[in-house]
């Protein structure tokens, strides 16, 4: 039997996010860190309390992040990422199952490796191989 992947995160489109920030944080108490343009513009939002390396102290709960609204880009809506222990067999697992990768794993700084994906049913997820510290 293949070893289950958890969801570890969600990702949301912002088109203001200082607006976002302020929202999610006067309707439900989360906090925002708005990175800067090296990091692209990106919002990470903390749901749930968190312990050592940020991760949530409570099982089944994950934290977030906003990425700015690309008109362009019709894969925008709410996403899933999905933790993985090896991002390459993970990818290609996703292509030989009948997905598309939208682009080559990166680097995010501090964090791990990341890819986007479109499953079979038109979703966009992403997968994420955390760096171990």
């Amino acid at each position: 039997m293949k070893k289950m992947n958890p969801v570890v995160h969600f990702e949301m489109p912002a088109k203001d996010r200082i607006r976002m920030a302020d929202f999610y944080s006067r309707a439900f108490g989360w906090k925002s860190d708005l990175l800067g343009e090296d990091m692209g513009n990106y919002v990470t939002v903390t749901t749930t309390p968190t312990g050592e390396r940020n991760r949530p102290l409570t099982p089944g709960a994950i934290n977030g992040g906003f990425y700015p609204v690309k008109p362009e880009d019709n894969t925008q809506h709410p996403s899933l990422v999905i933790g993985v222990e090896n991002i390459k067999e993970s990818a290609e697992a996703v292509v030989s199952s009948g997905g598309r990768l939208l682009g080559e794993p990166v680097e995010i700084p501090g964090v791990g490796l990341y890819v986007s994906f479109i499953d079979t049913e038109g979703n966009r997820l992403s997968i994420l191989q955390p760096f171990m510290q």
